[in-house]
């Protein structure tokens, strides 16, 4: 039993640290809107799947004017790393955190909900809106498969005036 329990220890400081990692490319700003979206995420596939609709808008209504700028700042965000493509990106990046958490859902089955049910609680108690993001940060919710580093490869005609060609 030790043996699992280390196994198990182990494995999720490797996917913390992967986690981590894949957002290294940020700034701490976008790092930490990048968590309040996947806590958000997080919250709103408790909501649909556990009943728990009157605790998400509670959130919502708490929290909703840092949400809002939290939002601001994903899709600046992702205009800068995307360009025209930002929106799709950030569309893709949103259905993505969904997904992992309604996967994750599923693979715990009927214990989704009393596994993960305290974080209402949890994040309604917290003192200051200011907290909810080093909370978010706390909880290791963007999933790994979550691609945000990737910067837009520049196409060779956007760089300028493609050369001459040569004649022989």
């Amino acid at each position: 039993m030790r043996r699992l329990l280390s196994s198990l220890a182990v494995v999720g400081l490797l996917t913390a640290q992967q986690a981590h990692a894949q957002l290294d490319c940020l700034s701490s700003t976008e790092r930490s809107a990048v968590h309040v979206a996947a806590l958000r995420s997080q919250l709103m596939v408790l909501a649909t799947g556990c009943k728990e609709d009157s605790s998400y808008n509670a959130f919502i209504r708490k929290y909703q004017a840092d949400l809002m700028s939290n939002e601001r700042m994903l899709a600046e965000m992702f205009k800068h790393k995307y360009g025209r493509r930002g929106q799709q990106e950030h569309d893709r990046f949103t259905t993505e955190l969904a997904n992992a958490e309604s996967t994750a859902g599923l693979k715990l089955g009927t214990d989704f909900c009393a596994h993960n049910g305290m974080i209402f609680r949890e994040v309604m108690a917290l003192q200051s809106p200011a907290d909810l993001p080093t909370f978010a940060a706390g909880k290791n919710l963007v999933p790994s498969a979550a691609e945000v580093c990737q910067e837009v490869a520049e196409a060779p005609a956007a760089r300028g005036r493609a050369a001459p060609a040569k004649r022989h």
